[in-house]
């Protein structure tokens, strides 16, 4: 064979064993995409229930939308090839990241979900919260039983969820009173709780279902105080019952569009003015909106779904304004007030005056 025919023969087997390589060759990404958004004003797609139903306040119809956004992510076992990983950074509507990043220590799909979960959770309790306060209804709050220690002598006996009325008699209205109360016992002593159990949809407790429940404390492993195998926590109470009602969803993000969604069905006003309006971002008790990832996903899917304009949390903004959708006005929210006076700017077509996101 000829020396030029050898050569090219070599370069071309040098190729294919390098692309197949590269085929198989995993590399430790993850890859996000942009996930569906869902109307906090409308109904779930799957049961046709409400996303937020109000019971025992007056409620109001609106006639825009405000969506919250979603962000689809590969599972924590998935390998993408390195020609999937860099296909993946070549599109627009995939965001390829470090395995880490999102699921961090070797984290499995049980312990992302189930984390998921707990700020799904936590948000919602939030979202209700800055939007009641900032409607001027009062929020409550109680001492409950946050978790139970395997093994210990309140398994089976005490449960995640249950308000804790009074300890030995004495009514607790602060987390630290509970230790206290436990704490002055010796270990071997008994310890009368009295608990209101409590569903994970109820919006208060139930006073005819209190109960007083006996535990017999243990000794701590670093010290001698007793202990029963509890971690006690506070969780709000509501004048009436607001349920979020979405299924499959996890994560922090929605409580900004949670909060607008819940004031809109309190007010008799259409806060949207029939606009279509998407966005993220988390909530405190407080009202202050926060960060959250995945802002170039859930700007395509807001785009995708039909959205005019976009809530951008304002330290997202930066992010944001590198490749904002065509059509997709972004919206800086540093506060819930704040988001509430862009709906009225919104509304009364002064849009010219939005708080608007500037590049960093």
């Amino acid at each position: 064979m000829p020396r030029r025919s050898a050569t090219m023969l070599a370069a071309t087997l040098l190729l294919i064993g390098l692309l197949c390589a590269s085929v198989l060759m995993k590399v430790p990404y993850t890859e996000m995409s942009p996930g569906p958004t869902y109307d906090t004003l409308g109904a779930q797609e799957k049961t046709g229930k409400p996303v937020i139903t109000i019971t025992g306040h007056e409620s109001y119809p609106a006639t825009g939308h405000l969506n919250m956004t979603t962000v689809q992510v590969t599972g924590a076992k998935y390998e993408p090839s390195l020609v999937s990983a860099v296909v993946g950074w070549l599109r627009g509507d995939v965001l390829v990241v470090p395995h880490d990043n999102v699921y961090p220590a070797g984290q499995t799909d049980e312990q992302a979900r189930n984390e998921n979960a707990e700020e799904f959770a936590s948000s919602e309790d939030s979202a209700r919260t800055a939007a009641l306060s900032q409607l001027g209804i009062p929020v409550g709050s109680e001492v409950i039983v946050s978790t139970v220690v395997a093994g210990s002598p309140s398994e089976g006996k005490l449960h995640a969820g249950d308000q804790i009325v009074a300890v030995d008699g004495n009514r607790i209205t602060a987390v630290e009173q509970v230790a206290k109360q436990v704490s002055s016992h010796k270990p071997g002593e008994p310890v009368v709780f009295t608990v209101v159990p409590r569903a994970k949809d109820s919006g208060t407790a139930d006073p005819a279902k209190e109960s007083q429940v006996t535990v017999t404390t243990v000794k701590a492993a670093d010290s001698d105080r007793a202990i029963v195998g509890i971690g006690p926590d506070t969780r709000h109470t509501f004048p009436f019952q607001v349920d979020i009602g979405l299924q499959d969803v996890g994560g922090p993000s929605a409580g900004l569009m949670f909060s607008l969604g819940i004031i809109e069905k309190l007010t008799p006003e259409d806060l949207t003015g029939g606009k279509f309006i998407a966005g993220t971002g988390t909530i405190t008790d407080e009202g202050k909106v926060g960060p959250i990832g995945g802002i170039a996903m859930k700007l395509i899917a807001a785009r995708d779904a039909g959205a005019e304009y976009f809530f951008t949390p304002a330290d997202n903004c930066a992010e944001a304004v590198k490749d904002t959708p065509s059509g997709l006005t972004l919206i800086k929210a540093d506060t819930l007030d704040g988001a509430l006076k862009s709906l009225e700017q919104v509304r009364s077509g002064q849009t010219s005056a939005l708080p608007s996101c500037a590049r960093g």
